[in-house]
């Protein structure tokens, strides 16, 4: 039977091909330290403990019904609530939306915004724009960001392909590096995009930017900064993502919001509406009470912090050492959410049984094999196959984990030649 050319042209997710194949092995009884998918191990990683039985108690109070397609009222009011207090950010209740997570709100943005054939410009390594631009039959513009920037887009780097282009994905932190625009950085890209808005005529579309900052609650001795607080004349241009699954260690729970100028998020309520896309009313009245005890959640998200911090640093460390002895790989200090970027360079190299690692991936599967670590390469963010760079999200392994793969990985690359 014939499917759609868009069905059969869909590419599935790298880092679940990698996460799958990891959880085989592990099935047939291999102990693999899983530092592949941006997820918490509830184990490790629990959400708070208010929050589940919040969420109990709602179910308890038969909160099961349809929600409203925007999402329920005192939601919408406390993200009103957070965004003021938190980013010094003034919206309204009507310029949110309650979504299943982020991701449907990502694509809702695209299919609000975005026509068949329209510029996206994202940079490399981001998470999943590459697969959006398909879903949308956007053209993607993919912008190559390097170490020296902490692999985050420039404003030097965008400028030559703004003209046209109808939507700019940015995320800060960056999933998959872990890194953070600094104010500076920032502040260049909105006066680019400015700039390019002011050459265009009444009858074009302006260039919006899609900021995603799901992991602004995350940052290690770092300020998160955003487009509208930096360049507030940007204020009709930005649409944010954001919501509860990586601050709350709260994946599983599927609770996101977006954000922007009313006559965007109101088509975007359409599109997460007509596909069911909301989040589960009782999740939704949880986190609407939650999210309003600052003390309860910066209680949390302190000790959380901290945890998530300690497995970074000690991986860090591990490779920082590494490098010390004479391994060619590096590590890009951490600054927020829950990934390291290292730079593992063996491709090239021959494997004790004589296979030559050709690419990134004979790398990574090398690793997984004989040092019972899984990574993600950088070419599942956009990146080339011969890019020596990698992702390790913390998020499923404990600290004694991470000091245990450390020298399984030394002992591993050492059997190189």
């Amino acid at each position: 039977m014939n499917v759609s050319v868009l069905a059969s042209t869909l590419i599935g997710s790298e880092i679940i091909k990698i996460g799958n194949e990891v959880n085989d092995l592990k099935r047939k009884g291999a102990k693999i330290a899983n530092l592949t998918i941006g997820d918490f191990d509830p184990s490790i990683f629990p959400i708070p403990e208010a929050l589940k039985t919040g969420i109990v108690e709602a179910y308890q109070d038969n909160q099961t019904n349809y929600p409203p397609a925007e999402g329920i009222l005192p939601l919408r009011e406390t993200v009103v609530d957070i965004l003021k207090s938190r980013y010094d950010l003034n919206y309204s209740t009507s310029e949110v939306l309650i979504a299943g997570g982020s991701r449907p709100l990502i694509y809702s943005a695209y299919l609000a915004l975005v026509d068949p054939g329209d510029k996206v410009i994202f940079p490399a390594p981001s998470w999943n724009n590459n697969h959006y631009c398909h879903l949308s039959s956007a053209q993607g513009i993919v912008v190559e960001t390097t170490v020296e920037n902490n692999f985050m887009p420039t404003a030097a780097q965008l400028k030559p392909h703004l003209k046209g282009a109808t939507l700019l994905a940015l995320c800060s932190p960056l999933n998959p590096t872990g890194t953070m625009f600094t104010h500076e950085q920032l502040e260049e890209i909105c006066d680019v995009v400015i700039a390019e808005n002011e050459s265009r005529g009444a009858d074009e579309k302006p260039l919006y930017i899609m900021y995603d900052q799901i992991y602004s609650l995350l940052t290690f001795g770092k300020t998160h900064v955003n487009p509208v607080s930096i360049r507030p004349e940007l204020r009709d241009y930005v649409i944010y993502i954001d919501g509860i699954s990586k601050c709350l260690a709260a994946t599983g729970v599927r609770v996101g919001w977006g954000f922007g100028p009313e006559k965007i998020i109101s088509k975007m309520k359409s599109l997460v509406g007509h596909v069911g896309a909301w989040a589960p009313k009782a999740e939704q009245v949880a986190v609407a009470k939650y999210f309003k005890d600052d003390t309860l959640v910066d209680s949390f998200l302190s000790s959380f912090k901290a945890q998530i911090q300690l497995s970074l640093n000690e991986l860090y460390n591990g490779f920082q050492t590494l490098k010390e002895e004479g391994f060619n790989v590096e590590a890009v200090n951490p600054m927020g959410a829950i990934y390291l970027t290292l730079k593992i360079d063996y491709i090239g190299k021959t494997t004790p049984s004589g296979d030559l690692l050709k690419n990134s991936a004979d790398v990574n599967f090398y690793l997984i094999k004989e040092a019972q670590t899984a990574l993600v390469p950088f070419s599942a963010f956009g990146n080339d196959t011969a890019m020596p760079w990698f992702r390790a999200s913390v998020g499923g392994c404990s600290l004694q984990d991470i000091k245990d793969m450390v020298p399984r990985i030394k002992t591993a690359l050492s059997n190189l030649k």
